[in-house]
């Protein structure tokens, strides 16, 4: 054991597949193998490249619940054109997941990855310079379609290229960026308030994240293509290529890659079925994996969404004494402030929340705590109900500490274990779309929940609607339980089959 390059296991003639060689362990000269195969340079680069991506989604969906009072008052739009505003990026989100997301399969993950974030940049860089309330909406729907695509591709570009024992950590530690960005865009909205006490700060807050986009854009054209992809399709020559780019060491193991090649007849067949339609995610195959990863998706975003966006508006009304104490923009501003200091503090239990579903994902395993997750948010939600009740710091005690749970066991379960398990309970031909259409059907969820909170906020008020999505919660753990299908540790390959 005195050069590590004696520890590498001797090639081996027998063929493999990609995910048998990603998972490969190095062994030592006396038979000793290391517990997991450790990550090269260019599988964290991509998870690095990934997990910003999901940062983008968090930091500007939820910056948008504290620019919202101020695009308000500077475009004089009411509860409908708000419920618009609010909604924009959630549908671009729907159609870009089930749109953009599904050609993965067709043209591949990595020019879909690079693709999404040339879209975000473009919408980004117009978003901060939209002069009306159409422009806006369009320029929000347009960072939606990129943030929609990047649901299954980002999942898909890590998942099909890092070893099956750490897949649910390291696909839940990128999809955690998401708890940071929200974070992150609470409080550069906060910062932006504080220097820049005007109409347009909006603009400010939505502009700093343009040139980190920007980087992330370029970072990805220097990432392989998805070998399970290339495999899939009958291209072994630059799959085993894309193979040797991923997992390029010092020392170098696996030393030689030779990928399984199929009879003609069975290529043919798999040819057939790596162009699929997107009618076979409802075929006998895949269609209970299809219901299993999109119902409790939809369910969850239906809560988390309409909470996320609109905390800093309901804490607005309960600490700053609502509409009738504003008198000026500064009163407004003032308000703003307070309300997205207490949503960051709120959203500090997403990441905690996410860091348990990291430690705890690949060894509780999924569906555990997506039940676990959606019962918590539906105490953490009647908690917060309870508010209704009181005045003064017993009212802000309940509204905090029910808002908190919620945050926090919705990243522990379905906010986080939805995502998971949509990108891993397809096989691989169809995976894209699989993942992309749960995410736009979950969507659909979101988007209904922003356009119409603010229209239920005012027409049946905040214990109604906190009661409604209470029920939707426990519904989200029945539908898990019935439609369940554990995938912590397996193998991708044997996925479907």
């Amino acid at each position: 054991m005195n050069d590590v390059a004696e520890a590498v296991r001797p090639a081996q003639a027998n063929t493999k597949s990609v995910q048998e060689y990603i998972d490969e362990l190095p062994v030592w000269s006396d038979g000793t193998s290391l517990k997991s195969a450790p990550m090269t340079a260019m599988q964290w680069r991509i998870w690095g490249l990934a997990a910003a991506g999901k940062f983008f989604e968090g930091f500007v969906v939820f910056m948008t619940g504290v620019a919202l009072p101020l695009i308000v008052r500077e475009f004089h739009i009411g509860a409908a054109e708000k419920g618009i505003v609010s909604a924009a990026s959630l549908f671009g989100i729907l159609l870009g997941a089930i749109l953009l997301g599904g050609l993965s399969d067709y043209f591949g993950r990595k020019r879909m990855f690079i693709a999404e974030m040339i879209i975000f940049c473009a919408f980004l860089a117009l978003l901060i310079l939209c002069t009306n309330f159409l422009s806006l909406a369009i320029c929000l729907f347009g960072l939606g379609m990129a943030l929609g695509c990047d649901y299954p591709t980002a999942h898909m570009i890590i998942s099909e290229n890092i070893p099956s024992t750490s897949r649910g950590k390291l696909v839940l530690g990128a999809f955690g960026f998401q708890a940071l960005g929200a974070l992150g865009g609470t409080g550069v909205g906060c910062l932006c308030l504080v220097l820049v006490p005007e109409l347009d700060a909006w603009r400010w807050m939505f502009a700093t994240a343009l040139v980190p986009a920007i980087i992330v854009t370029l970072g990805r054209f220097f990432i392989p293509e998805s070998a399970n992809w290339l495999a899939v399709r009958g291209a072994h020559d630059e799959a085993e290529h894309a193979v040797r780019r991923l997992l390029h060491r010092r020392p170098q193991y696996p030393a030689n890659i030779m990928l399984h090649r199929k009879a003609a007849e069975v290529e043919i067949a798999d040819e057939k079925r790596a162009n699929p339609s997107f009618m076979a995610l409802f075929n006998n195959r895949n269609r209970r994996a299809t219901i299993f990863a999109s119902v409790p998706w939809f369910i969850q975003d239906l809560g988390t969404y309409g909470i996320g966006i609109f905390t800093p508006t309901i804490l607005a009304a309960a600490l700053g004494g609502g509409a009738d104490h504003i008198r000026s923009l500064s009163d407004m501003i003032s308000d703003d402030i307070l309300a997205a200091k207490g949503a960051a503090m709120i959203n500090v239990l997403l990441i905690v929340g996410i860091f348990c579903a990291v430690m705890l994902a690949d060894i509780t395993g999924r569906i555990k705590l997506q039940i676990l997750g959606f019962i918590g948010c539906a105490v953490g939600l009647l908690i917060a109900s309870f508010s209704i009740d009181f005045s003064g710091p017993a009212k802000i005690d309940l509204i905090f500490a029910g808002f908190m749970l919620f945050s926090f066991m919705t990243n522990l379960g379905p906010n986080a274990q939805t995502y998971l398990l949509a990108g891993e309970v397809f096989p691989t031909e169809v995976r894209g779309m699989g993942a992309g259409f749960a995410a736009a059907f979950a969507k659909i969820g979101a988007v209904a929940t922003a356009f119409l909170f603010p229209i239920l906020l005012a027409g049946i008020g905040t214990r109604a609607l906190l009661y409604g999505l209470v029920v939707t919660s426990i519904l989200g753990a029945v539908v898990t339980w019935m439609y369940r299908i554990e995938t912590t540790g397996v193998n991708l390959d044997h996925i479907g089959h």
